[in-house]
Order: structure tokens, then C-alpha cells, then sequence
């Protein structure tokens, strides 16, 4: 039997200035939520799914109920996930009217032959599929991302959140799901809902991205983690490598990320990065901004 671990984040766009005592107890609460789930054999997959539809519905993040509207004043969400036992994987993109992007991202994995749906037809297969609506937009959104790096006058602004878990079978899986940001244009996709940008997981490692999306777009980024491990670096050497790529480029974020042995790595470039998790041994530890 393995020892359940997992990491989460809620976004890499923390600042200083910003007091995110309520996103620590919140993030703990989490974690604690989904040890449970862990110890009583459910799996990887179904617990990254259920630790994102928490971090969506807090409204604490810039994800799910945390969104901002685009410059046409619509609520576009993304998410997806991936299984790294089967590499399976699931993503909406620019969802609009919905709860939750991430049990959509579920439902485009195991109920379609495809792996993502964007924009109209995501919207009306989650309608089909019977998926939470949200009935008043304008109470239901919290625009989170207000004082963050995900909000103007910066430019390629960001705002995520993220989990990767290892279950007592020893499978990965890794979910990812943001909610945009004030300003970004119409139809924008970051890397959150593309498998291999934002959200990878196969049968070695789990990595969940935050962070400048079009950065990670170009650099592969969860995928080149993983593919790195594979071709013999340590874990935490990998993501570093690509979060320096990526700051190399001009750009700034983080990833979290896991793998088969339990060991967990969190590298950010921002000031600071929302992030929790849960070790082989059973303890939990929630951070913002120390490395």
C-alpha cells in the first residue's frame, strides 16, 4: 500500500501587501477534507476533483465562484484534469453559466470521446449532463482576483487553483481550474484547460501550473516537468527548471507537483504562491509566501 499524499494551490498571484489568513485555515480545511476521502481508498483522481470543487466554491480564488468578468463583462471559466494511471484527461474552455468548470472537465473525460469542449458547446453539454447551473451571476461571483497580480494595470495577468494527489494504489492524478481576470479578452484560453500546459499526470508524476498561462503554453510546462523526471532529474530539479525557463522568458508563476514515491514540490517566481498539502506521513502544512 502507498502512502496518500497530495499538494494544492490557489494561484500564484499572492502579494505581500495582502493579508490570506482566511486562505490558510481554508486550504487546511481542505487538505483535512480530503485526508479522509484518502484513508478510506478513494482515489486520486476523485479526490483532485473534489479538493478543486472546494477551492472553486470558496470564492477565495481566482477559480469557480472567484471569478472576474472579461472586457465584455462575461464570466468565462476554465479547467481541466488528467488520470495519470490510464492519462486519461478532461477540459472545458471559456464556460460561461456554470458552477463548476472542473466537474464539467470530469464529465468531458468520462462521458465524451473527446478531451475538451470550449465556449458554446461547453456550455451546452454541461447543460445536457445536468450540471449546476448559476442562476444570478453578478451575487454568485466574487471577483477574488481584486489587489492580486491577476488584477490590472498588469499585463498577462493570472489567478488559479490547482491539486495533485497520489492515492493508496499509488495513482496520480492532477485537476487545475481558473475563473479569468479583469480585462482579458473575449474567447482568451490560458494554459489551465490544455493537458501538458496547465495540468499533466501519468503513471510517474501529478503537476498543476499557475502562473502567466501563455508562458506555460510555450514551454509545455507541467508535461516538460514530468518529462524531465522521466529522463532522470529529481523531482523538485525538474520544476525548478521550468519555472526558470519560464522566468527566462519573462514571465512569472508556479507549479505543484508530486510523484509516485510521495515527494512534493511547490518553485514559484511571484511574490508568493497559495499552496497546502498533505505529506506520506500524515502531515499537513499550508504556505503563501516562504519557499
Amino acid at each position: 500500500m502507498t502512502q496518500p499524499t497530495l499538494i494544492l494551490h490557489g494561484g500564484a498571484g499572492a502579494r505581500r501587501e495582502r493579508n490570506y489568513d482566511r486562505e490558510v485555515v481554508h486550504m487546511r480545511e481542505v487538505v483535512e477534507a480530503m485526508k479522509v476521502r484518502l484513508d478510506r481508498g478513494d482515489s486520486a483522481l476523485d479526490v483532485a476533483v473534489a479538493a478543486v470543487v472546494m477551492l472553486e466554491d470558496s470564492g477565495l480564488y481566482v477559480a469557480g465562484r472567484g471569478a472576474s468578468p472579461n472586457l465584455a463583462g462575461a464570466y468565462e471559466l476554465d479547467a481541466s484534469i488528467m488520470d495519470g494511471a490510464t492519462k486519461r484527461a478532461g477540459a472545458v474552455a471559456a464556460l460561461q453559466g456554470f458552477r463548476n468548470p472542473v466537474v464539467a472537465a470530469r464529465a468531458v473525460m468520462d462521458r465524451t470521446p473527446h478531451v475538451m469542449l470550449a465556449g458554446e458547446g461547453a456550455a451546452l453539454f454541461a447543460l445536457d449532463q445536468g450540471l449546476e447551473p448559476i442562476a444570478d451571476e453578478e451575487a454568485w461571483f466574487t471577483r477574488a482576483g481584486k489587489g492580486e497580480d491577476n488584477h490590472p494595470p498588469g499585463t498577462l495577468s493570472h489567478g488559479t487553483v490547482g491539486c495533485c494527489v497520489l492515492d493508496s494504489e499509488g495513482r496520480l492524478a492532477a485537476a487545475t481550474s481558473t475563473a479569468g481576470v479583469f480585462g482579458k479578452m473575449p474567447g482568451r484560453v490560458g494554459d489551465t484547460p490544455i493537458p501538458a500546459a496547465g495540468t499533466w499526470a501519468d503513471g510517474n508524476v501529478a503537476v498543476s501550473g499557475t502562473g502567466q498561462g501563455e508562458y506555460f503554453i510555450r514551454v509545455a510546462a507541467t508535461a516538460q516537468t514530468a518529462w524531465r523526471v522521466a529522463a532522470g532529474q529529481s523531482l523538485s530539479v525538474a520544476a525548478q527548471a521550468v519555472i526558470d525557463e519560464i522566468g527566462a522568458m519573462g514571465g512569472d508563476g508556479g507549479l505543484i507537483a508530486l510523484d509516485r514515491e510521495g515527494n512534493i514540490t511547490a518553485p514559484f517566481n511571484s511574490q508568493g504562491m497559495k499552496r497546502a498539502w498533505l505529506t506520506p506521513a500524515g502531515e499537513i502544512g499550508v504556505e503563501v509566501f516562504g519557499r
